[in-house]
């Protein structure tokens, strides 16, 4: 991997943020692709940037994107895309989303940049050279005992059908964790694991453009991703468990003895 395929990318990532933050009090024109999962023209603008200038770039790699490029699993490289992560926060105006992009090929991620536009934090990683935060080197936090952990979760756009269901999961580390946030932007998410500021994140039935690129950064930061069983991450799965790794297996064997979900299958 050539170092300009992580510049392009942190080029276009902050394009894109510029546009967001730029729009972010301004009123906006909110469509629902279902009840509670909504995309703006503001979602679809930055997808634009991101996509014309990787596919101008790199016109032989695959492109999977959230709003228009596709979700089905590709071979050889591929660029994943989430332009907005966080859309009902920004739609809302709560400084809190991000723009994700991801290299991945066969082997998993190669490359990670995801950009926050609110606070103007940029988390980027390569595989086998670390994971930074604004030049900054990241290390995921020392804590050993989930009892003593900070985590964070979402929940699935089909929470209204089976909010008692995820709210067993969140129970249960309520129990056995120090405490636990929602903050609704799987990718800042999964970077404040890697950056010390939760110990684990945990979620059901993300997309592969919500964890794309957060998976290399944790990795590279010396964490840890997984599935709820602690098996090799998968991000067309419907499971994902990422933490400092001194807890992982801690979390894991909380995630047993919980219920089975009745419709185990991607949404929104």
């Amino acid at each position: 991997m050539s170092a300009s395929e992580i510049d392009l990318a942190i080029s276009a990532a902050r394009e894109a943020g510029a546009l967001i933050r730029d729009a972010l009090d301004q009123a906006k024109n909110v469509e629902r692709k279902s009840p509670i999962n909504l995309v703006t023209e503001t979602d679809r603008a930055a997808e634009t940037i991101i996509l014309g200038i990787l596919r101008a770039a790199f016109p032989a790699d695959a492109i999977v994107a959230e709003e228009s490029a596709g979700g089905d699993r590709p071979s050889g490289r591929a660029w994943v895309v989430d332009p907005l992560d966080g859309t009902t926060n920004f739609v809302h105006g709560l400084p809190h989303c991000a723009v994700s992009i991801g290299l991945l090929d066969d082997s998993g991620p190669l490359a990670a940049v995801v950009y926050d536009p609110c606070k103007d934090e940029l988390f980027s990683a390569e595989r086998g050279s670390g994971a930074w935060a604004d030049g900054k080197r990241l290390s995921v936090s020392a804590e050993p005992q989930l009892s003593e952990s900070l985590l964070v979760t979402g929940f699935p756009y089909d929470r209204r059908t089976y909010s008692a269901f995820y709210l067993s999961y969140f129970e249960r580390f309520l129990h056995a964790a120090r405490d636990l946030r929602r903050f609704g932007a799987a990718a800042l998410d999964l970077c404040y694991v890697a950056a010390g500021r939760f110990d684990g994140f945990f979620e059901w039935k993300l997309h592969p453009w919500d964890t794309a690129a957060g998976w290399l950064i944790v990795e590279e930061a010396g964490g840890r991703v997984t599935n709820f069983a602690g098996e090799a991450y998968d991000p067309w799965g419907v499971r994902v468990l990422a933490t400092n790794g001194h807890i992982h297996d801690q979390a894991v064997a909380e995630f047993a003895g919980l219920p089975e979900h009745p419709d185990d299958s991607p949404v929104g």
